[in-house]
């Protein structure tokens, strides 16, 4: 939903009176989000089928036949220009109900998912974070590589500004360690587990998520004086880029957003693929690894393989400097504004 928003926040800003429905599922966790962005919400019946057993199929494509029905009424309520999809299940059924209306869609990760595969049939257009996506749908002409679409006020820090905000030594590196919103259990514990050796040479910024918050903050309070001044630890935070700014290396997931935020801010990483789900997180991890942009390490590996892997790193000045630069050289900050012209081209201008 980040990069609908980005998207979004690109039209608007070129053509500040065009309307705008954002259709999401019945009990869906963006409502409340897109709300606060003041754009007006609907929810429709939706949900997969694929890997959700014989049990649950018939009640789920029963919710999507019935989303199919709620989707036409919005699309004869609404009567839009272009639809805009950006993946997931919730899609399918406002695909098929307006086959006939233009539509662009957007595909985060470099390997699409079952849903965004079913949605490129619909679409006239396909952007993509990065031509490599292009292999895996069946009509390439329509594939265009825009790069992952990025809100404008995430790069608004300077890196000066946010050490000085933490009390960082800027002579020092600072390694961010993230695992999203609900955090990574798995990295949150292997940085723990080597916190002390960590900070003897780097300084941290620890964002942990809720789940793990409480087993970090207690071990917070046990460092020594001098180890805990170089240590930033919190559940969430808001503004994302001023730690993206901040930071000389970042320890995450690799989640599709690390195909256009770290790219941003030249910014090197060691990637730890989610290991309990589709390979998706392991292609985008491989897509920077092959350009020299991040470093892999295997979930199940983590305790044994970060400590030596982050040092290398952060104590080779050289080595940080080429992952910089090969992170750098995949930036695209113009992605969203490049999508939003696409919907303009398709919906026509003049209608806007």
């Amino acid at each position: 939903m980040y990069p609908a928003l980005a998207v979004h926040q690109a039209l608007k800003s070129k053509y500040p009176n065009v309307e705008t429905l954002w259709v999401g599922g019945e009990g869906g966790m963006e409502e409340d989000l897109v709300k606060r962005a003041g754009i007006p919400y609907r929810s429709i019946a939706a949900a997969g089928v694929h890997g959700v057993g014989l049990r649950a199929l018939p009640g789920n494509l029963a919710k999507l036949a019935r989303g199919v029905l709620e989707s036409r009424r919005i699309l004869r309520e609404f009567n839009p220009d272009v639809l805009f999809f950006t993946g997931g299940y919730v899609a399918a059924p406002m695909a098929v109900a307006g086959h006939n209306t233009p539509i662009v869609l957007y595909v985060p990760d470099i390997e699409p998912g079952l849903a965004l595969k079913f949605l490129g049939y619909f679409s006239d257009v396909i952007t993509v974070t990065a031509s490599d996506s292009k292999k895996y749908f069946s009509h390439p002409e329509r594939v265009l590589p825009s790069g992952y679409p990025l809100r404008a006020d995430l790069d608004i820090f300077s890196r000066e500004e946010v050490l000085q905000r933490f009390g960082f030594d800027p002579a020092m590196p600072t390694l961010l360690v993230t695992g999203g919103s609900k955090g990574a259990r798995s990295i949150n514990m292997a940085v723990l587990n080597h916190l002390n050796e960590l900070l003897e040479i780097a300084q941290i910024i620890h964002i942990t998520g809720s789940l793990d918050w409480q087993t970090v903050e207690e071990t917070a309070l046990q460092l020594p004086d001098e180890l805990r001044q170089r240590y930033q630890a919190m559940p969430y935070l808001h503004e994302m880029g001023a730690a993206l700014a901040a930071a000389d290396l970042v320890l995450s997931r690799a989640g599709a957003s690390t195909l256009g935020e770290y790219p941003l801010f030249g910014l090197p990483a060691v990637l730890v693929p989610y290991p309990y789900a589709w390979r998706y997180q392991k292609v985008n991890a491989d897509y920077l690894a092959e350009r020299n942009a991040a470093v892999i390490v295997q979930d199940e590996m983590l305790n044994a393989d970060l400590l030596p892997v982050l040092k290398d790193i952060l104590l080779n000045q050289n080595k940080r400097d080429a992952m910089r630069t090969a992170m750098k050289n995949l930036s695209q900050p113009f992605a969203a504004d490049m999508i939003a012209s696409q919907l303009v081209k398709l919906a026509g201008a003049a209608t806007l």
